[in-house]
């Protein structure tokens, strides 16, 4: 047996914790804010960050605009805007769009490079250290060097990270969900969930991430029924605290084809990324009791389901209201064979195969 884990992010967790722990902003004297149009303000995490910040007499800049799938040309001038009001660090405030965005300012704020650079995680002058202040518990972001950008030059999604990219401090306040809609909470429940289910099927996985995984899905399992009737009043910190725990993990073990299979539905259909995991995720298990069935057991097991019963879950509450063109099947089974998540499963990862899961994820 052999493993490494190496975890380089300070987390704090609770209500009111940016206020109670202000003094772990003290990254520099300038600070520059990414958040999305309205999530910051709506949410009430913009308004402790710019007061903790004033407490802690750190300048501050904020950019408010920033989207659903963040897209690397806009990352790379709101970087542009970071360089010259002369940031010191980055908070990123919102759910895994602005934090995702908040990495790659990061990265051109301290580097005026092309977009494409971005990817390679080889950068000169390094990367401005980064806050993360979540304000939907699904992603994970906060805990993760990983950002999934929309890059449109190839027609994708396209991830960076490493360990440069870790935030640097993690404030998690789960005060800053207790608005969010259902349909929002119901998908961004399901990203958090299945970042542990395929944590635990990556071949990447070790007896650590599985000790946090396990923990994560047993507690997960609990809340379905309630998470299905629209019962969430109850749930947001315990939402957040499986959101936090995926992060981690995947921070190690990184996603796998469920995410890679997604990727099209979400770029070429605007399918809010949990849903378009959830709907994606039968025939994601069928192929799991093909070519991973043991690890599948144990993922099963942790949660409390039959791959019957977790089928059945997905298909009542995730279904999708749109018609793809089957002539974009080859083109999206070829994007996702270049993913790397698919190659941390274990399954066929040839265009050809991946092109039958289309077809029978669209019967």
């Amino acid at each position: 047996m052999e493993f490494s884990f190496h975890f380089p992010t300070e987390l704090c967790f609770g209500r009111s914790i940016v206020q109670r722990k202000s003094a772990a902003l003290r990254l520099g004297a300038r600070a520059f804010i990414v958040t999305g149009k309205h999530s910051g303000r709506a949410s009430g995490a913009l308004a402790d960050v710019i007061a903790a910040l004033t407490h802690e007499k750190i300048e501050c800049s904020v950019f408010e605009g920033i989207g659903n799938n963040p897209d690397v040309e806009q990352c790379r001038a709101v970087g542009a805007q970071a360089r010259a009001f002369g940031a010191e660090f980055i908070i990123g405030i919102g759910g895994g769009s602005p934090l995702d965005a908040a990495k790659a300012v990061a990265v051109f704020a301290a580097n005026d490079i092309p977009a494409e650079q971005l990817f390679t995680n080889q950068y000169e002058n390094g990367v401005l250290p980064i806050v993360a202040v979540p304000t939907t518990s699904g992603t994970g972001s906060e805990a993760t060097p990983w950002s999934v950008m929309t890059w449109h030059a190839v027609k994708t999604k396209r991830s960076f990270g490493s360990l440069q990219t870790y935030p640097r401090v993690a404030l998690l306040d789960p005060a800053y969900t207790d608005n969010l809609p259902l349909a929002i909470t119901r998908s961004t429940a399901m990203d958090a969930f299945t970042h542990c289910f395929e944590s635990v099927i990556s071949v990447k996985a070790s007896p650590l991430t599985d000790a946090l995984n396990f923990h994560a899905l047993s507690r997960f399992g609990k809340l379905m029924p309630q998470l299905e009737a629209g019962d969430v009043v109850s749930l947001r910190d315990e939402l957040m605290l499986i959101s936090l725990l995926g992060g981690i993990t995947i921070s190690h073990t990184g996603t796998t084809l469920m995410h890679s299979i997604a990727y099209p539905l979400t770029y070429f259909h605007g399918t809010a990324h949990g849903l378009a995991n959830a709907f994606v995720l039968p025939v994601y298990l069928k192929e799991l009791a093909a070519h991973r069935p043991e690890r599948l057991a144990l993922a099963l097991g942790a949660l409390g389901m039959t791959q019957a019963e977790l089928t059945a879950y997905a298909e009542r509450n995730y279904p999708i209201d749109f018609t793809p063109d089957r002539a974009m099947f080859p083109l999206w089974a070829q994007q996702t064979a270049a993913q790397g998540g698919a190659h941390n499963t274990g399954t066929p990862v040839d265009a050809a195969h991946l092109e039958t899961l289309y077809a029978e994820i669209f019967q």
